[in-house]
């Protein structure tokens, strides 16, 4: 059964919570600073911004790297979430509550905001490029597209790290994570753009004041961790074995 607590504000307005909540801030601005910075950087090293197979290795390279940093830096702290849709799949899971997870929310999406709006200014005035579905694609199959991959990210993120029962395999879980963000870039980024997160989509869009399509990149991740998180904690995981994280 799906486990949903809303939680308190005593809870949510701890000092750990708010401890939490800045890690969650820092650690999604340096990845998506990374992210987005290295499509930013293949942009001007080739004068040109659409990827070509070279590129989309590079820029998934970048975002797998830098969301193992991100995951390691934060995951002491806050969970290590980096992204709204596993805060969103974890509450389903029972792992966070609604309350706390809707302030993990804000410091994500700050810290994409931030991160998009210093690349613009530290590249002098660069576009930043937002996500988009691929010319003959419809939105909606950019939707299913985000749904299936961040699916994959979040069943990830709790076979790693969620899972009580993970042992060992919770050592290496800020590296599966990274390698299946990667790998799903990899296999979405020429179609769907390859999101999987709200917020890296979020802050680009507010850089660049251009939010046409931004729905796809909530609506779909949102769905797909959703899923994720019902799925492995109901199927997978024993109802006394949940452990909230904040």
């Amino acid at each position: 059964m799906v486990k949903i607590a809303f939680g308190s504000c005593g809870d949510s307005f701890s000092a750990t919570s708010i401890k939490a909540y800045l890690a969650e801030f820092i650690a999604t601005l340096l990845f998506v600073f990374a992210g987005v910075g290295s499509a930013i950087a293949y942009g001007k090293l080739t004068s040109d911004a659409a990827l070509d197979p070279t590129g989309l290795v590079a820029v998934a390279i970048a975002h797998a790297f830098a969301l193992f940093v991100g995951v390691s830096i934060a995951a002491n702290i806050s969970g290590g979430h980096l992204n709204p849709a596993v805060t969103f799949g974890l509450a389903v899971g029972g792992n966070i509550t609604i309350l706390t997870g809707i302030f993990y929310w804000v410091a994500q999406l700050l810290g994409a905001t931030v991160a998009c709006l210093l690349l613009k200014f530290v590249t002098g005035g660069k576009d930043v490029p937002t996500h988009g579905v691929a010319a003959g694609m419809s939105e909606i199959e950019g939707v299913v597209f985000e749904i299936v991959i961040t699916f994959a990210l979040v069943y990830t993120v709790y076979a790693t790290a969620a899972d009580p029962k993970k042992g060992s395999l919770g050592t290496i879980a800020p590296i599966a994570i990274g390698f299946i963000v990667g790998a799903n870039i990899l296999a979405a980024g020429p179609f769907s753009g390859g999101s999987m997160n709200p917020a890296r989509s979020f802050g680009p869009a507010v850089a660049a004041g251009d939010f046409s399509g931004n729905w796809v990149y909530w609506v779909g991740p949102l769905i797909g961790g959703g899923l994720a998180g019902l799925i492995y904690g109901d199927v997978f995981i024993a109802s006394s074995s949940y452990e909230q994280v904040v």
